[in-house]
């Protein structure tokens, strides 16, 4: 009865990330950049404690920022994890302001030991969004007006296996590899509202990716008595090439289309956290991340598509994240003592540039508890988390996010055989 149920819950969750997952969840204009607005790929726990992850060993939730921790899962235990995402947006720019509310799908994942040294895990997570719609007047060297729309959406997404495996007591290496797919669609139209003579002129592109990526890690835990614990977390994603179409249709007194192969990729990206574990009741870690977008190698296959080089001119994204975890009491009765209190901040300089220059900084602080689910393991994850994203320049958008997220953590004996007498 017990796997009839986690099976109708895992289709349940399916069922809802299929469809969210088609659904554009952001309307921010700087999702015209890069890949638009890479996701928040931690899971619920990590969600609330700042986006710490790379040191953290939690048998009861899944961490696929690195894969070394899937060893933390005992013999028994299948875990299977959902999270879906609420969200409130002011965008302002000059004296405008525009509120947006979305909701998002975060991701699906299981996880399972295969033997006491290796552990399993295989999710479906999305990996950037683009969401945006917006324009603007200006007059043209001929003395006309002429209008600009610019307009996008889709998004990337991935499908990982990983395996963690324990090489010795304290120390564990993991890999995950993911199909790595998705299209981003993009539309750029001038026109002239008060001339009949001129005529409109609209872009638009469609980059089909396909393709495969592959993330690393490690993780080393230093032991001081029985109740203390400190573990130091390492993560690397080497730099790739993705393997992509390039569709471009070109408006103006006749229409063209050109089939091209663009070079676009993914980053190096680097991953350092250390995590504090006192007697499995309190968890205090950090984090950073560096991702090379810089240095990411970028370029159109022709110069058809006008809107590349400003698309793409992307910087290093950094991000530094704080965080910890308290569990009142580790086998309480209580219901309230056994709720997990998560609190988090974090810092990240996003991707994107506008006009050339580093367009905005990142602010984050969450917070969230961890709710017991009476008479099983399982945990329903629940935090609020501010964001403030802020133009540098006078002209750059700022963004403020309230953000709500619920995760579901299905922890049971799966694989505990029962006795009759």
């Amino acid at each position: 009865m017990t796997g009839y149920k986690h099976a109708l819950c895992v289709l349940l969750l399916t069922v809802v990330s299929g469809t969210a997952i088609a659904q554009n969840n952001t309307n921010s204009p700087y999702t015209r950049y890069g890949y638009g607005q890479l996701s928040d790929q931690h899971f619920a726990n990590s969600k609330a404690m700042g986006g710490v992850a790379y040191g953290l060993r939690n048998g009861l939730h899944i961490n696929p920022s690195n894969p070394a921790s899937y060893t933390a899962v005992d013999s028994l235990t299948f875990l299977v994890e959902g999270g879906v995402s609420l969200q409130n947006m002011n965008i302002s720019e000059g004296g405008l302001r525009v509120n947006a509310k979305n909701s998002s799908f975060d991701y699906l994942a299981m996880q399972f030991r295969l033997n006491r040294r290796i552990a399993m895990s295989i999710g479906l997570l999305p990996y950037s969004n683009a969401g945006y719609s917006f324009s603007d007047t200006g007059t043209a060297t001929n003395g006309e007006t002429y209008l600009r729309t610019f307009s996008g959406s889709g998004g990337f997404h991935q499908v990982y296996a990983g395996l963690g495996v324990k090489l010795l007591k304290d120390l564990s290496v993991g890999v995950n590899l993911s199909y790595f797919w998705g299209d981003i669609d993009r539309s750029r139209s001038v026109s002239y509202p008060n001339s009949s003579t001129i005529n409109a002129y609209e872009q638009t592109t469609t980059l089909s990716v396909t393709d495969y990526k592959l993330d690393l890690g490690a993780q080393y835990t230093a032991r001081f008595g029985k109740d203390k614990s400190l573990t130091l977390g390492l993560a690397f994603s080497p730099e790739r090439r993705l393997h992509n179409d390039l569709a471009v249709v070109t408006t103006a007194s006749t229409q063209s289309t050109n089939n091209l192969e663009a070079t676009v990729g993914l980053p190096a990206t680097y991953g350092l956290g250390l995590a504090y574990n006192y007697a499995g009741r309190l968890t205090i870690g950090a984090d950073y991340k560096l991702e090379q977008w810089s240095k990411a190698d970028f370029a159109a296959a022709t110069d058809v598509y006008e809107d590349f080089a400003a698309v793409y001119d992307l910087a290093d994204r950094s991000r530094v994240s704080l965080g910890a975890e308290f569990l009142p009491e580790l086998y309480a009765r209580s219901f309230l003592k056994r709720i997990r209190y998560r609190a988090g901040i974090y810092y990240s300089t996003p991707y994107y540039k506008v006009s050339g220059k580093k367009a905005a900084r990142e602010y984050g602080i969450s917070a969230g508890f961890g709710l017991p689910i009476p008479h099983s393991r399982s945990i329903l994850n629940i935090s609020g988390q501010y964001v403030r994203v802020k133009g540098l320049e006078s002209g750059f958008a700022s963004e403020s996010i309230f953000r709500v997220n619920i995760g579901l953590t299905f922890n049971d004996l799966w694989f505990f055989k029962r006795k009759v007498e």
